[in-house]
């Protein structure tokens, strides 16, 4: 079997955590690769400070971040987050067509939408899909929601794998409003491998990319990176851009309580 670079990453940090020390022979071994790829690996997730290179090996990064389940993120900075939603809302136009990702920002898009016809929702999120669904029984805008197949996680409320990738590859989308992990040296992340995989095709099938973003994920990274901040049209967030961020300072509207500054 051969193992593509990402699902090597996944081998590599489960074994971490199982194990709390990592064997470049081993895991060679066990995937069926040339012990110079894994160094390579080792080196790429180190500079990503998910792991520590050590002699013959690697060693867990401490300070690696791991993701909270649904329901309990969706308590965390819940005001900020519902702004930036909010704000992001208002993006969206009648006719459009829009992709919306699995995120704890994301999902409280369609709370803020009204009076919007003909609008079409792809989203691999169980939990954005059901709101959409409730704004649609509800009147407050009409189209449909197409729910992506593919695996559930039913701690993520998420859907994910390779035919929700094949059902993205056939669409084209007008807008895609992303949610994340974290963001760092100018990389957006997500702690899940699938996730991030059907992110970065969400973002692929348009060229409107927006991202949700509360202060807490900036500055902070976890496994696996959906793609550059100069690959985004936007970025909501409700804190200014850092000042050694100016690159990014263009694509960057701060969003308040009071709304959009």
């Amino acid at each position: 079997m051969t193992y593509l670079k990402l699902e090597r990453f996944q081998y590599i940090i489960n074994q971490l955590q199982e194990k709390q020390k990592i064997s470049v022979v081993d895991i060679a071994e066990q995937l069926g690769v040339a012990p110079e790829t894994i160094r390579r690996d080792l080196g790429e997730l180190e500079n990503r400070q998910l792991l520590i290179r050590v002699h013959g090996g690697a060693i867990p990064f401490l300070k690696l971040r791991t993701e909270p389940q649904f329901k309990r993120k969706l308590d965390m900075q819940k005001r900020a987050k519902q702004q930036i939603a909010k704000a992001a809302a208002s993006r969206i136009e009648d006719g459009d067509t829009i992709g919306v990702d699995v995120g704890t920002t994301t999902v409280h898009l369609a709370d803020y939408l009204e009076g919007v016809h003909n609008l079409t929702v792809v989203t691999n999120s169980l939990a954005a899909a059901e709101r959409f669904n409730l704004a649609l029984e509800e009147g407050r805008i009409t189209g449909k929601v197409l729910l992506l197949g593919g695996t559930t996680n039913p701690a993520q409320s998420s859907v994910a794998g390779p035919i929700t990738v094949e059902w993205l590859s056939k669409m084209s989308l007008d807008k895609v409003f992303l949610s994340c992990g974290g963001v760092k040296n100018g990389v957006v992340f997500d702690f899940d491998m699938d996730e991030s995989i059907v992110s970065s095709k969400m973002l692929e099938q348009s060229s409107n990319r927006i991202l949700l973003t509360d202060a807490t994920k900036i500055g902070e990274q976890s496994f696996y990176s959906i793609c550059g901040l100069d690959e985004l049209t936007e970025i909501l967030c409700d804190q200014s851009c850092p000042e050694d961020w100016q690159e990014y300072e263009q694509l960057w509207t701060v969003v308040k309580g009071g709304g959009v500054e």
